[in-house]
């Protein structure tokens, strides 16, 4: 009698054994296979196709070998999702006892996906989930895939972004409610991305409008291998990012810090050994394909400039931008260290001491080639270790100049023009105590070449502070003589004006008289209209401000 009960409790066991045994065998998973994608195809309002089914006693799941989802016909006929295989969580019971299909869970395994917009800015994926008003409401405590890979592009490009390694898990899905979600990926050329949020309620109007309120963070973005930068001429820099999102109707707000590495943005340059650091804030509008960049601060070291301006993404593969850039008083210091990203290197054994720089700017044109054009003044600066007046002499056989080992700028302003192959710089004009007044323009090109033409009007040092006054009024005489072709000269002692062309690189410029007499005829058009720092002369005198300054300082010498 001692042992009924085990005898009992060991026939229990083995029809439970046997009952998990045959199981599978008397469900015949493939049955389910029919009901399974009529159901998914009329939620997702795309034909699904599984391959053969089977049960798994022990995932509680029933596995289908490939899984197949339909593009929208108006963008290809390829598949828009295809998977190497997928896991539905089922509930076992009511599926044994009343062959009742309950679905607890889906997971995809190794999806490629492939994420079409075409030129009127809808996306492939738009219309998924537009049948979901006359199918049953689905909620699912988690959808996951692994692995997969998401191929970007758009209808009239054959450009196209590849992601890999994604992997996205979302709990508590519904497409009447928000859900939390996860989703990593590695991105193209280079970097991660990592988003962790919330999105739902599905738009079923318009799934690409589905509201995303969540984190996003990228680090390590190869700008060059992604085409923002050009690599066929060596540009490249590196982006870290970190950002809210938050949807608002058909717009999101997004809030957050960017940063660039080792930026090289000019061909000739080399990278940059300080970042740049933009704190911004944008509101983007998903139908419109185009945002607003609302104030923003831009930072380099202790440099900071302000920014404002607009982009769209709707023209083609890359957003149009205009945006302005403003700062003043930005320490030259913290900005010698990025000057090399945009082509400019000191020469040898110098560099740039003290000073602020104040610049105007604006930024334009498709992001993989951005033209920044507009003013800059730099004030106060001094480039230690260079000799300016030894090289003026070198040219000039003015001995009487002596500027020392470092060459002192009182102000130097010129309009700029940066792009991809180069720089531009209109208007060049500089005050340097011990030297004079300089004016000019020249080009930096994308190997890093100068050829600039300049003019030098440089003065003997003179005793006492009037003296100093009075030979300044002589070197800019000197200039209006040189532009408003009356030949008046100075009668200061020693002032003597020097033409003359600026060549090599900017790393070992050399100094070049003119022989040939074309500096000052090819400058004058240029700088007819100059205003020449500290000296505006009088308004509604002359058309000419160098004529009206002129006149000036002729005054100021009687």
């Amino acid at each position: 009698m001692s042992h009924h009960p085990l005898r009992i409790i060991s026939a229990i066991v083995g029809v439970l054994v046997l009952l998990l045994a045959v199981t599978p065998l008397l469900i015949r998973a493939n049955q389910w296979r029919p009901f399974i994608e009529e159901k998914t195809s009329k939620a997702l309002g795309r034909q699904v196709t599984l391959g053969n089914l089977s049960l798994s006693w022990s995932r509680r799941s029933l596995m289908a070998d490939t899984l197949t989802v339909a593009d929208d016909p108006h963008f290809s006929n390829a598949p828009f999702l295809s998977a190497k295989s997928v896991s539905v969580g089922v509930r076992l019971l009511p599926l044994i006892l009343s062959r009742s299909l309950e679905v607890t869970d889906i997971t995809i395994d190794s999806p490629h996906v492939t994420l079409i917009r075409n030129s009127a800015g809808r996306w492939n994926y738009s219309s998924l989930g537009s049948s979901f008003m006359t199918a049953e409401n689905v909620a699912l405590r988690k959808l996951a895939w692994k692995n997969g890979q998401v191929t970007v592009g758009s209808s009239n490009s054959t450009k196209s972004s590849v992601y890999d390694h994604v992997d996205v898990a979302a709990s508590d899905v519904s497409a009447t409610s928000a859900c939390p979600v996860i989703a990593t990926a590695d991105l193209d050329g280079g970097g991660h991305v990592r988003i962790e949020g919330n999105i739902g309620p599905l738009n079923q109007a318009d799934a690409s409008l589905t509201p995303l309120d969540a984190r996003i963070i990228v680090n390590g973005l190869n700008l060059a291998a992604r085409g923002f930068l050009n690599p066929s001429v060596g540009l490249g820099g590196w982006l870290d990012f970190d950002a809210t999102i938050a949807s608002r109707n058909d717009e999101r707000d997004i809030k957050g810090t960017a940063q660039i590495s080792k930026a090289l943005l000019v061909a000739g340059g080399s990278p940059s050994a300080r970042p740049v650091v933009v704190d911004f804030n944008t509101t983007y509008n998903r139908r419109k394909n185009s945002g607003v960049l609302g104030p923003s601060t831009l930072r380099i070291g202790n440099a900071t400039a302000r920014l404002h301006g607009t982009y769209d993404a709707s023209r083609g593969d890359y957003s149009v931008v205009s945006i302005k850039v403003a700062g003043e008083r930005m320490p030259v210091g913290d900005l010698q260290s990025f000057l090399p990203g945009i082509g400019i290197h000191l020469p040898r054994g110098t560099n740039l001491a003290g000073g602020t720089l104040s610049a105007d700017l604006v930024v334009s044109g498709p992001t993989n080639n951005l033209v920044t054009t507009g003013h800059v003044g730099l004030y106060g600066a001094k480039l230690a270790g260079f000799n300016l007046g030894a090289q003026v002499k070198a040219i000039s056989g003015f001995s009487a100049l002596e500027t020392g080992n470092d060459l002192s700028i009182q102000q130097l302003t010129t309009n700029l023009r940066v792009a991809q192959n180069g720089l531009r710089f209109d208007t060049f004009n500089a005050v340097m105590p011990g030297v004079g007044y300089l004016i000019g323009a020249g080009t930096i090109d994308a190997r890093n070449n100068l050829d600039f033409k300049m003019i030098a009007t440089v003065t003997a040092p003179l005793h006492g502070g009037m003296g100093a006054a009075v030979g300044t009024a002589g070197v800019i005489g000197d200039v209006v003589g040189a532009f408003t072709g009356g030949g008046r000269r100075s009668t200061v002692s020693g002032s003597q004006r020097i033409p003359f062309l600026v060549k090599g690189t900017t790393s070992d410029p050399r100094f070049i008289a003119d022989t040939s007499g074309m500096v000052i005829p090819m400058l004058k058009s240029q700088l007819g209209n100059l205003q020449v720092p500290g000296f505006p002369g009088k308004q509604g005198r002359s058309s000419n401000p160098l004529g009206s300054l002129g006149d000036l300082f002729m005054k100021e010498r009687r």
